[in-house]
Formats: structure tokens, sequence, C-alpha cells
């Protein structure tokens, strides 16, 4: 295996971003779009917040009122779009997005902003610059396993893509964040890192890359939640990946390109099965 991790790291790419990626550019293939103007850009976002939301609502992520997504703005970094308040997922659209600012304002949209949501994520975008895009809902599988306290084990190639790249964050463990400060908090303690597992809260996923991404490592977390209790609710020890068979499989299977990539299908399908989301 480590001649194999060795050859491996000693591939020529050529330019490409993933061994996925063709070498032949004519074949049919997913590239990362071009903007000419922010305006263009900003459109792109909002299309790939909603196709988020939406997304979660297909994997019936919605527990009321909670759960929200934020992409920063391209022209504005100060500020970010987000889901409206008590609007199930399945109905977000390009037109009741919100445009808030790290205070809570809303600076465009007519709808509220979810308190609880503008305390987390305004704080986190404002301490972490870097991070672009931020995914958060009270799913079942996840929201138990942080009642653990634990992080994942590499149990799987899908595990693997979590390993060293996730934290098990205690500060305001189980309290609803309505404050600033718990915000701030929270945002301090926040690692270079693509997922939190929010003790007796939640998942949390961030990207630096697209909301593309923070969508579908949000999808894989909850995923790979649920598969670690199965494995440990038969009471038998499973094989773990040794830490460098799991660094090797993250790095393949891992990065914000890969999440980006592999949120594409459920874009197409979005795109053509629920055009009102453009409305």
């Amino acid at each position: 295996m480590a001649e194999v991790m060795e050859r491996d790291s000693k591939l020529d790419l050529g330019g490409r971003e993933s061994i996925y990626q063709p070498e032949d550019q004519s074949q049919i293939f997913p590239y990362q779009p071009k903007f000419n103007s922010f305006a263009e850009e900003r459109q792109h976002l909002k299309e790939r917040l909603v196709a988020a939301c939406r997304a979660f609502a297909l994997e019936k992520f919605d527990y009321g009122f909670a759960g929200h997504l934020t992409i920063r703005d391209p022209e504005h970094p100060n500020l970010y779009w987000t889901n409206p308040m008590a609007v199930h997922f399945d109905q977000v659209k390009v037109s009741n997005l919100i445009l808030a600012d790290h205070e809570g304002n809303v600076v465009e949209g007519k709808h509220a902003l979810n308190r609880a949501g503008f305390v987390l994520h305004a704080a986190v975008h404002e301490k972490h610059p870097d991070i672009l895009a931020m995914c958060h809902a009270h799913t079942v599988y996840g929201t138990a396993f942080a009642a653990l306290g634990k992080p994942l084990d590499p149990i799987s190639q899908d595990a693997a893509a979590f390993f060293e790249d996730h934290m098990v964050m205690a500060e305001q463990a189980g309290q609803v964040a309505v404050e600033d400060n718990a915000g701030y908090n929270f945002a301090g303690s926040l690692k270079k890192v693509k997922g939190v597992i929010h003790r007796n809260h939640g998942l949390i996923t961030m990207s630096r890359h697209s909301i593309e991404a923070a969508a579908f490592w949000f999808i894989a977390l909850e995923r790979c939640c649920k598969q670690q209790m199965m494995v440990e609710a038969t009471g038998i020890k499973p094989n773990l990946l040794s830490p460098e068979v799991a660094r090797y499989s993250r790095e393949h299977v891992g990065s914000e390109y890969i999440g980006w990539l592999h949120f594409q299908p459920i874009w197409g399908y979005l795109k053509e099965n629920q055009p009102d989301m453009f409305t």
C-alpha cells in the first residue's frame, strides 16, 4: 500500500483539479464556471444556495424553522445570502432569499432572519473571512451522534473524507445560540476543518470553496454519523482504516473540489425537476 501511495502522489494531473477530471476536455463533465461580473456570479451563487436548500428537503433535513444555509456575497464579503425564516427548505427560491449583514440586519429581502442562524453564521463569517459557505440543520442522526461527544471513526472511505478534517466542539453545547457572545465563542473555537460535530446540538459544515461543497459535506457527514451508529449497534468492534490509508483516501475523496463535484448530480436533478426554484 505504501508503494501505491507513493506512486500515486507523484502523478502529474496536468493542471487538473482531481484525478476524477478527464484528461480529454471534450468529454461531457461538470466544470466550475467563470464570471464576467459580480451580478452574474451573485445570481449563480443564489441559485446554488436555493438548490442546497432543496437538496436538504430531499434528504428530509427539515425540522420546523430550524436550519440555515449561508453563502458570502461575491461583491460585498461582509454580507451573506441565507434562506428565509420559517420557510420550508422545499419552498426556498431565488426570490425569497435574504441578504444580511454581520449585525443581523436584513439588507435585501422581505422575510425575517433566523436569529439562531444569524448568531452562529454571522460570527463565523466575520471571524473567518476565508469561509464562504456554511450549513446547519437539526437532523436525526447528526443530532443523535452529537450527543455522544466524540469524532467519527475512519470505518470506511466515506468516513475517511472527514479524517482529521472535522472536530467535536463543546462550546455552547446544547444551548440555543441567541446571544451574540455565543456566536463569537463558537467562532473563536473553530479550527480550519470542513465539519463540526457540535455536542448536544448537531452538525455544521463550512466551505472555503462553494455552497455546493458545504451542502454536500453536510449530507455526507449526516450519512457517516448514521453509518457509525449502525455499526456500533451491532456490538462488534469494526475494523478501522490506518491513519495512512485514511489520509490517502481523504486526499482523493475529501477535498473541497470533490464536495463541489459530488453536488453536481444533485444540481442536475433539481434543475430538471424543480424549475420553480429559479422564480
